[in-house]
């Protein structure tokens, strides 16, 4: 299920933002110590963050963005399309959640504004991410070197199938 992120949800992006599984293609984990100061009561709480629930407790979240004009790659010329994110507690993993949770949340986008396209990033390394990409309907663009590392970027839309 997707919903709102709450309290009790705080522990568990404590746990995501903390693991070494999960921050390997996103940077690296970041330190428990300073998750815990940093991460408010209720976390995540803003539009385009969903919690992924299952039976009652987060296992991940799925993110729809603006993404930074500044970055590197855009299929508009401003920039500023949606970008799709998504991070799984690694006890997640391999199940199909991912791909279920990231297509209600492309089908939600498709309804509240049709026909925009919604893009991902992921590293070209990390092929999960890479094959999820391709069975969601995303359609590979470029490939880009950032944050030393080389990128794949694709763009989806609910206007092609």
């Amino acid at each position: 299920m997707l919903r709102e992120s709450e309290a009790r949800d705080r522990a568990a992006f404590i746990e995501l933002f903390a693991s070494p599984e999960v921050g390997t293609y996103v940077g690296g984990p970041r330190p428990r110590d300073e998750l815990e100061r940093a991460v408010p009561e209720v976390p995540g709480r803003r539009p385009g963050l969903f919690v992924i629930d299952l039976d009652g407790a987060m296992i991940g979240m799925v993110t729809l963005d603006r993404r930074d004009a500044e970055r590197p790659v855009r299929v508009r010329p401003d920039g500023g399309e949606a970008e799709l994110g998504y991070l799984f507690l690694p006890e997640a993993w391999g199940c199909g959640y991912a791909a279920e949770a990231c297509s209600a949340a492309l089908d939600w986008f498709a309804d509240v504004l049709p026909s925009e396209p919604v893009v991902l990033t992921t590293q070209t390394a990390n092929d999960r991410s890479v094959r999820l990409a391709a069975k969601l309907g995303f359609t590979e663009v470029e490939r880009f070197e950032e944050y030393d590392a080389e990128q794949w970027f694709g763009v989806w839309s609910s206007a092609t199938p």
